[in-house]
């Protein structure tokens, strides 16, 4: 418990030290045309950091526009329609922080712009005037303190006016250490960057899959925890559908690879209760090398949308 605090405190510190030096640009690896560079500006806050090793090898604008449209499409959470709810909201959420988080740096940019822009409005919002105040470390906060609430996330963050000059930061310590931060935020932010909607909390959105490669028999196999599944009741049979699809990217490679899925699971109601998880096998002829898998599920009727990003070398 004391390593997972540990580890949730330097992430939250060195998250967004990482990001202040990236958003200069000196970790470009290539020269970006405009639209490349403009599209990364702004989404490597969401970028999980395999997409931002993929991208930064795509040699060409033709690979680089294939990227970009992957990867707000995997992130729409209704596909079928015209619309893309989540870069909508993103865009929005950006001109909300720019607007309203103006003291210091750019909104967006800034603590409350980035946890803004990463999970939205707090469920509930408090400000503490404080009176000269000392904090866990001894600093003297001569601003107020504004506590964030996410109900849905199990999450509160708390940010600190230190000069009484309106420039809130983020105090990014675990509460149990004194700190403001309860719950975990690199855990929701993970998520958030994934494109998962989690306004109806953890457990109802967001399905923890296993995904491997077994290089003897070529082929990924996926593993899906029966709980939290829904299943359709169907001749003595639960029954549950899913749609996978991976995206495989060879590293340092601009080549993609694509496979799409539909697959059906079903077995009598007290065959189900013995299992743990339901296990998908997927062939797929791969050389050598190192690989990211980007995997989408979704399950019909059974769970919403879910994605993970694997690494695997062999």
């Amino acid at each position: 418990m004391k390593e997972k605090i540990r580890n949730d405190m330097l992430f939250c510190f060195f998250f967004f030290v990482v990001l202040g030096m990236m958003s200069c640009g000196s970790a470009e690896r290539i020269v970006l045309d405009p639209e490349s560079r403009d599209f990364y500006e702004t989404a490597q806050l969401i970028m999980t950091k395999e997409e931002k090793n993929i991208f930064h090898h795509l040699p060409d604008k033709e690979s680089r526009e294939e990227f970009i449209q992957d990867f707000w499409l995997k992130r729409d959470p209704n596909p079928e329609t015209e619309k893309n709810e989540f870069k909508d909201e993103f865009f929005s959420r950006i001109d909300y922080a720019n607007m309203h988080f103006r003291k210091g740096p750019p909104g967006w940019k800034s603590d409350r712009g980035r946890i803004y822009i990463y999970l939205g409005p707090p469920d509930k919002f408090d400000e503490i005037f404080t009176h000269n105040e000392v904090d866990y470390q001894g600093k003297r906060i001569r601003g107020s303190i504004l506590l964030w609430i996410y109900y849905r996330y199990n999450l509160g963050v708390k940010f600190v006016d230190t000069h009484g000059n309106g420039h809130f930061t983020l105090d990014p310590a675990p509460f149990e250490m004194g700190g403001g931060v309860f719950g975990s935020l690199s855990d929701a932010i993970e998520m958030a960057k994934l494109g998962l909607n989690l306004e109806e909390g953890f457990s109802e959105k967001y399905l923890n899959f296993d995904v491997q490669f077994n290089s003897d028999k070529k082929e990924i196999v996926v593993s899906i925890p029966v709980k939290g599944l829904t299943f359709i009741e169907e001749e003595g049979l639960l029954r549950a559908d899913f749609d996978f699809e991976f995206h495989i990217y060879e590293k340092d490679s601009p080549k993609k690879k694509l496979i799409k899925v539909t697959k059906s699971f079903g077995k009598p109601e007290d065959k189900v209760f013995e299992l743990k998880n339901i296990i998908f096998n997927f062939p797929c002829d791969l050389k050598p090398g190192e690989y990211y898998l980007d995997v989408v599920v979704i399950g019909k009727g059974s769970i919403a949308k879910t994605r993970k990003i694997f690494r695997i070398k062999f």
